[in-house]
């Protein structure tokens, strides 16, 4: 069982990859990546809906280390991987005692761990680490969000009631 779920959580870590650094749009700001819009978290947020914060932060971690080291935006800095863990961790904690999820509880989800790492801590961080001025970077991922949370939520749904249902894919207890 181990060795399954290590594998579905490297598969999603490299979805998350390809969909971050190489299907994504960036909106560069004061010479850096400002905002970044794409599915990169999806697979994130699914694996932590579906195996737990403990997988969801590894899934996360090891999404941002290895997509670094293989497509490289600017230089490493390890406080985005600790906001891709974050983004690991969240969906899982808020939906944690609930069986059966609803759309509102995937809703509810993904919209905290969203509002939580790209609407808060990424903004904070280039603020602090780059001294980008808070108001150009952070509209914009206020506009992107109110599109990008639904989205989320419906395709998390969608994707997790086919992998549990269609495919009978075994999920162990979170």
């Amino acid at each position: 069982m181990v060795i399954k779920r290590t594998v579905y959580i490297a598969f999603l870590s490299g979805l998350s990859i390809v969909l971050t650094r190489i299907l994504s749009l960036r909106i560069p700001i004061g010479g850096i990546e400002g905002v970044r819009i794409g599915f990169g978290p999806l697979p994130i947020i699914i694996a932590s809906f579906l195996f737990g914060p403990i997988e969801g932060a590894l899934c996360g971690a090891i999404s941002d280390i290895l997509g670094y080291f293989i497509n490289p935006m600017g230089s490493y800095n390890p406080a985005f991987t600790i906001i891709s863990a974050i983004r690991g961790i969240l969906p899982s904690l808020i939906t944690l005692s609930r069986e059966r999820l609803s759309f509102r509880d995937y809703l509810i989800g993904v919209g905290v761990t969203q509002v939580v790492s790209s609407m808060l801590l990424v903004p904070l961080t280039l603020h602090f680490i780059f001294e980008l001025p808070l108001k150009p970077v952070l509209i914009p991922a206020i506009i992107s969000q109110a599109f990008l949370i639904p989205i989320y939520s419906f395709l998390s749904m969608e994707i997790i009631n086919v992998l549990l249902n269609r495919f009978k894919m075994l999920i162990v207890d979170k």
